[in-house]
């Protein structure tokens, strides 16, 4: 059992909660039994496994027992579960040829609950991929991978400049449709291949994405002039994915 916090093991996993360790090493740290049980069965590339019960095992992955006291000092939140494993972070190339269906894309979302609450948003709803901007808050950040519950492993991630992206998505035949305040109150035809575009918290999406899309604003029965990124999204996938054709 290691009980040191000065552990090597333990400093270089307790690390990769900051962002610059994460993109130095290509790992990120996940919590909890859920997201462990599901990056394992989704086929993540999980390289060691931290737990203060000595029972826990997975087959042919590296398990280290730890006290408490340790496992406080890699956790994120007040309360651990007594479970943490580093993880290889997937390619999240942009791919040549998007997948057919509907594609979520980020623009530069700074808060890593309203990115992870996407992806979730994105696998509960049968969306074929998120695709963020490089300035996005980081999906595997330990707030963001908390939101997701799990769901960042079981569909496609993708972090890619957007300009090109999204010329590369309109040239495939997709459909790319811009949360805007500037933009009609009726959605354009929605196919098979389509693009929902979702801006900052704050600033919403850039002049240089939003001129690649058709941009849409969604009515507001009440007095409210927008809605929260993720909620809006949540609703925006469910609009288009009922409109898909079978």
């Amino acid at each position: 059992m290691i009980t040191s916090r000065s552990n090597e093991r333990v400093k270089a996993a307790r690390a990769l909660q900051d962002a610059k360790a994460r993109r130095e090493t290509g790992l990120h740290l996940i919590e909890s039994e859920k997201l462990v049980t599901d990056a394992i069965a989704s086929g993540a590339r999980v390289r060691t496994v931290f737990t203060t019960e000595d029972a826990y095992a997975a087959d042919g992955i590296e398990t280290i027992v730890v006290s408490e006291n340790v496992m406080e000092a890699l956790a994120t939140v007040k309360t651990p579960s007594g479970l943490c494993a580093v993880v290889e972070t997937p390619d999240c190339s942009v791919p040549e040829v998007f997948p057919e269906g509907l594609i979520v894309v980020l623009d530069r979302l700074q808060d890593p609950g309203n990115v992870g609450t996407i992806i979730r948003t994105a696998d509960a709803l049968g969306a074929a991929g998120v695709l963020l901007s490089p300035d996005c808050a980081d999906p595997f950040s330990p707030k963001a991978l908390r939101a997701a519950m799990g769901s960042t492993y079981h569909l496609p991630i993708m972090i890619g400049a957007l300009r090109e992206a999204l010329t590369r998505l309109r040239s495939q035949g997709f459909t790319c449709v811009c949360g805007h305040l500037k933009g009609s109150e009726t959605l354009p035809a929605i196919t098979k291949r389509a693009a929902l575009i979702v801006g900052n918290e704050g600033q919403g999406a850039s002049y240089e994405t939003a001129a690649l899309c058709t941009l849409y604003r969604m009515p507001m029965r009440g007095r409210a002039e927008s809605l929260n990124a993720a909620v809006f999204a949540a609703l925006m996938m469910q609009t288009m994915i009922d409109r898909m054709p079978e």
